[in-house]
């Protein structure tokens, strides 16, 4: 049942990454020891927190109920080294 729901909000949710794709550092379904989406990861840019969470709230596959829960977590990247701006 999930993974049906999860394929009929499929293009929803890629639009919606799209539409960010300035914001996307790296995104992509976790995966079963079968191949199988369990998930997703999705590593972004945001201006703050309350941005992050209205991002993920506002994500199709959140909106259909396929997120169990949402894991916000502050990341710094190391390495590699980003050329300074």
């Amino acid at each position: 049942m999930q993974q049906e729901l999860r394929k009929k909000t499929r293009a929803a949710h890629l639009a919606y990454l799209e539409g960010a794709l300035s914001q996307v550092v790296v995104a992509g379904p976790l995966l079963d020891d079968k191949g199988e989406p369990i998930g997703s990861m999705l590593l972004m840019e945001f201006p703050d927190y309350r941005a992050a969470v209205a991002f993920a709230a506002d994500d199709p596959y959140a909106k259909a109920g396929l997120f169990a829960s949402v894991a916000i977590t502050p990341w710094r990247q190391v390495l590699p080294p980003r050329p300074e701006s």
